[in-house]
């Protein structure tokens, strides 16, 4: 190992000892649910990549215990109940109809995760709302608008929660971000523009299986409205069963615009298309939505997602006039305030001293090149609160200019667990309004979401009318 390097690793881990330590969970964003609380007997509808994501936030979770598991998939069936077993949950029965699951287990099952393609949502959540059963749904609701009311319709109709998947509403650090650092200390002053991304590099069609049984025989596939193994397996492409990588990927960050301005847009406009991968559905869609707030101020936020890059990743950022925040539910992507460097901004300090923001503290001096052998460019690394670039085989760290802060809020578990939390915890209280993200919130993101495809196809700006948003 060169001097240069060795010098350069001992300061920095001596520099991560010396890193002061910030609760993961302040109290006021933690739900009550420990190891006493009553169990919860819950069924999982769909085991595919959602389904396992989900299932394993919920496994961490005490009183949870799963009763059943429900795909059209065999293979997936036993791998799902095979997980389960692994974390103690012995006795979890498997069915291909979730009609017959519902019948069969009854008062088995208290709650239900719908995790399935995003047009068998509605179907799958409206029948277990029907029987008696509370539902936490994957967002998007639906691919279909019409399909979406009829959720929130069901939910009101008997009375069940219901959530949706949007589980940056539950999330602690965007929590904090925006009802603390947005709204209530007003740290970033007026906020005219905003802009979200999620990217994505070029991925083929997942072919089917080559071992024959471990795909959907085709009179299945025909009796549950798929024609072949190919739209099973990259449904999110087909108009029938998904709305393509801008309903997919992009709600999640319309919803966070929708949560922060606190109001629905006035209008949107957009551009994309699918000349890369020539699908059904856009390959990429760049979204301007126009937001007025009840003092009448605008704001615009830009939305864009790209399936041919993985440049940048996927964050938020909400560019004040006198400072920016950036937000992603990975932290190493988002996880900074920045001070405009003028005389008009106010000093921050008080922010600081409230716990609010903490100086991203510079730990080292000078610029020190390393050799490496592979590491990304560029990547931030904000243990060391600065930024990793490689220059050919030289690895060099950079300080962050002064005006740079991080925020205080953390969260140490799933991205999935505290939103799943937040539901268990409304359920056991019998308190719907508990919910942080239930249907009538997710109706209006989707409707928001699905409008920028119209206004691609039809090459005009939609304008939006305040009914647009109401079930």
């Amino acid at each position: 190992m060169d001097t240069n390097r060795r010098d350069f690793i001992k300061g920095a881990a001596t520099a991560v000892a010396a890193l002061p330590t910030f609760r993961a969970l302040s109290e006021e964003y933690e739900y009550a649910i420990g190891p006493d609380d009553t169990p919860i007997n819950v069924a999982l509808i769909g085991c595919g990549t959602e389904g396992e994501v989900l299932s394993e936030a919920a496994l961490k979770i005490p009183g949870v215990r799963f009763r059943a598991v429900c795909d059209i998939q065999d293979i997936r069936r036993k791998m799902m109940r095979g997980r389960m077993r692994v974390f103690g949950h012995k006795d979890v029965a498997t069915y291909e109809d979730y009609r017959e699951m519902l019948d069969t287990e009854g008062a088995n099952i208290d709650a239900v995760l719908v995790a399935t393609p995003d047009w068998m949502h509605a179907e799958h959540t409206n029948a277990c709302l029907r029987a008696g059963k509370h539902v936490y749904c994957e967002a998007p609701m639906s691919n279909d608008l019409k399909r979406a009311a009829s959720m929130v319709q069901t939910q009101r109709e008997t009375g069940k929660l219901l959530q949706i998947g949007h589980q940056r509403r539950s999330n602690p650090r965007y929590i904090h971000a925006i009802n603390r650092i947005l709204r209530e200390t007003n740290m970033l002053g007026a906020v005219p523009h905003s802009y979200a991304q999620w990217h994505r590099s070029v991925a083929p069609f997942i072919p089917p299986y080559r071992r024959a049984e471990m795909n959907v025989q085709q009179d299945t596939l025909d009796r549950y409205g798929y024609e072949n193994m190919e739209q099973f397996l990259n449904w999110r492409w087909f108009a029938k069963y998904g709305g393509g990588p801008m309903l997919a990927l992009g709600s999640q960050q319309v919803d966070v615009f929708l949560w922060a301005f606190g109001c629905a847009p006035v209008s949107v406009t957009a551009v994309g298309g699918n000349e890369f991968y020539g699908r059904q559905m856009n390959d990429n869609v760049t979204a301007s939505y126009e937001f007025k707030s009840k003092d009448g101020k605008t704001s615009r936020a830009l939305c864009q997602v790209l399936t041919t890059t993985s440049s940048g990743g996927f964050y938020e950022r909400f560019m004040g006039e006198n400072g920016i925040l950036n937000i992603a539910e990975v932290r190493g992507l988002g996880n900074s305030v920045f001070r405009e460097d003028r005389d008009e901004v106010p000093e921050w300090s008080n922010f600081v001293a409230q716990g609010l923001i903490r100086d991203a503290v510079q730990k080292l001096k000078g610029t020190h090149p390393v050799t490496v052998s592979c590491v990304p460019t560029p990547m931030i690394d904000e243990s060391f609160s600065g930024t990793l670039a490689r220059h050919g085989n030289r690895l060099f760290f950079y300080l962050p200019w002064g005006g740079q802060y991080l925020l205080t809020v953390e969260l140490n578990k799933p991205a999935h667990m505290p939103h799943l939390e937040n539901f268990l915890f409304a359920v056991r209280q019998g308190r719907p309004d508990l919910l942080t993200c239930p249907p009538e919130v997710a109706y209006r993101t989707l409707a928001a979401v699905l409008a920028a495809s119209d206004a691609i196809t039809q090459g005009q700006t939609i304008r939006f009318k305040p009914e647009d948003f109401q079930t």
